[in-house]
């Protein structure tokens, strides 16, 4: 058994003042003469025009949401110096940070108010329940903060006067799903402060509208509403939208106004927009600092960083993947050993053959996800096999003879493929995504069938074997449980696996009616074959009465001994007579 694992992994990055590559510019914020943005968890500022940046903070945490005041003299953002996530203003110049919120709950920067004397951010602090956020204003001096009278908001930005704000309203926690159109797709409310009524709202059919920006008299906004997101400008006066920035590329992540530009984010590259021109121009910058995480240096490979394990054939040694490599280490004698030393690439899901020779995993060293096969000792070249189209791929799972290895992928299919012939045979598609969404895939010890689980339109899991031979699935259970985690048997005469019958209440995972709801779940065994009788054919002890008709026998074959005992007692007798005479 495997007790300790102390190991120290050599981690080595590419150069990171190319400025040819993204380099992960976020959240950038603009004045007259720079620009400040996030990068690797500081701040980091920049001429206008761009040039070498030098970095204004160096936290043990997480510096982001930079935000140049109104005069461009100080740059509020969100901090986690004394380890939590609260308000901090530091000088455009460089200084001390000063920390401004002290609530337990996350405090993040918003902007500023017109006169450079507040700061906005947002806060679940005063919350009725969790799910959402209200704005909050800070004075400069670190008196007491102020809510701005909103049920809930997100994003905010004031009116040159003042009086009125631009809002979004709605949180959206799947904010990374593309050309998203379901119910928290964000709006943006025009608001007037005094008696908080909405008096306009930007029109829209159900896209993504953020990142408001108030500049005279039009709204600049982010949108997907034409595709990619892209930089939009609503017309108070009018109140008509228009497209300012045509984008073919990737979406823009977040954008800034300062004075005559606004400043956007790009697939980790900044750019210019000249709001006179209509133009927009990219920035070059380039990073010179003590960026230690890209430097090489020895990383120890704590528990919490192993994403998957499997044991060898005879338990001598495991395979574990961590930090995109797979490694094997012993249970008690020998070295630990990298087998793919590729820093750039991620490989993960190692599986030992049965036969103990090959280890199985997935990399994308080619840029998609590809079934990579590598002696267990290290040694020789890598069999590399296509798994199929190009996805998202899991949990490789060899057949006992070790030619044929069941996997699943994002898309929800389950495949299997002979590695001889390298041809994909999809199995099986489930039918919801999400936490249920389970394959569980077993091999038969003959090769020749595969146990799944897949969900029913109930939401139930059932259990499925799949024919190699046939090419055809049979359902094991009739979907009244919810069944998984099959296994066959040492002989492939029965197939065991779990199931619950109290499971219908909790399957829903996003409502509350999958809150506090135990579930239960037993062995059960189904048997294969016509003829082979259950393990769990109940037995029970009685009591045999005896047969007359032996006992009578019995008796009969004592008489006989007890005969032939007395005529040997008188042969005995007449010997000793004899020897007498």
């Amino acid at each position: 058994m495997l007790t300790r694992l102390v190991l120290l992994f050599l981690i080595s990055l590419a150069g990171f003042a190319e400025t040819d590559k993204p380099m992960l510019f976020r959240k950038p914020t603009l004045s007259r003469t720079q620009i400040a943005f996030s990068y690797a968890g500081d701040l980091w500022i920049v001429a206008r025009e761009g040039g070498t940046a030098t970095r204004l903070t160096a936290g043990v945490g997480i510096e982001t949401d930079p935000v140049f005041s109104p005069d461009g003299s100080q740059i509020a953002f969100t901090g986690e110096y004394d380890g939590n996530t609260d308000v901090y203003v530091i000088p455009a110049s460089g200084g001390v940070p000063r920390r401004l919120t002290y609530h337990p709950y996350p405090d993040e920067v918003v902007g500023w108010s017109p006169d450079g004397k507040q700061v906005i951010f947002r806060s679940p602090r005063n919350n009725y329940s969790f799910g959402f956020d209200r704005l909050f204003t800070m004075a400069v001096d670190g008196s007491f903060p102020s809510e701005i009278p909103l049920p809930k908001a997100e994003e905010g930005s004031f009116s040159p006067d003042g009086a009125r704000m631009a809002y979004v309203p709605l949180m959206q926690w799947q904010r990374a799903w593309k050309r998203y159109r379901g119910g928290q797709t964000k709006p943006i409310w025009i608001v007037k402060l005094s008696d908080s009524s909405v008096e306009q709202q930007i029109p829209r059919e159900n896209s993504n509208d953020f990142n408001p920006m108030w500049v005279g008299d039009t709204i600049y906004f982010l949108s997907d509403r034409n595709g990619a997101v892209s930089l939009y400008a609503y017309d108070t006066g009018n109140k008509q939208v228009k497209q300012v920035l045509r984008n073919d590329g990737l979406d823009l992540k977040s954008a800034a106004a300062g004075p005559g530009a606004i400043v956007y984010e790009q697939f980790g590259k900044l750019h210019l927009f000249d709001l006179n021109s209509r133009e927009a121009k990219p920035v070059d910058i380039r990073l010179t600092g003590d960026l230690l995480e890209v430097r090489p240096h020895f990383q120890k490979i704590e528990p919490k960083r192993i994403r998957s394990a499997a044991i060898s054939p005879t338990g001598v040694r495991a395979v574990l993947a961590a930090r995109g490599e797979i490694l094997t280490v012993p249970s008690e004698k020998g070295d630990i050993r990298n087998l793919t030393n590729t820093t750039a690439v991620v490989e993960r899901d190692p599986a030992w053959s049965p036969d103990g020779k090959w280890i199985a995993y997935l990399s994308d060293e080619s840029g998609e996800y590809a079934l990579h096969l590598r002696d267990q000792t290290g040694m020789g070249d890598v069999r590399k096999i296509e798994l199929g189209p190009p996805t998202f791929y899991y949990s490789p799972a060899w057949s006992p003879d070790s030619r044929k290895i069941a996997y699943s992928d994002k898309r929800l299919n389950l495949w299997y493929m002979d590695l001889e012939s390298r041809k994909p045979v999809r199995i099986d598609v489930d039918t919801y995504a999400g936490p249920g969404q389970l394959f569980n895939p077993a091999w038969s010890p003959d090769n020749r069938w595969l146990a799944y689980t897949k969900q029913l339109r109930n939401h139930l899991h059932a259990v499925y074997i799949y024919s190699v031979e046939q090419a055809k699935t049979f359902q094991v259970t009739d979907g009244m449980s919810d069944a998984l985690l099959t296994a066959f048997d040492k002989e492939g005469k029965y197939l065991y696996l779990t199931a619950s019958t109290d499971a219908a209440l909790s399957i829903g995972w996003l409502d509350m009616s999958s809150m506090n709801r135990p579930v239960t779940r037993s062995v059960y065994v189904a048997v294969l074959k016509k003829g082979v009788p259950s393990p769990l054919t109940p037995e029970s002890d009685e009591e045999k009465p005896a047969d007359k008709d032996k006992d009578k026998d019995k008796d009969k074959d004592k008489d006989k001994d007890k005969d032939k005992d007395k005529n040997k007692d008188k042969d005995k007798d007449k010997n000793k007579d004899k020897k007498k005479g």
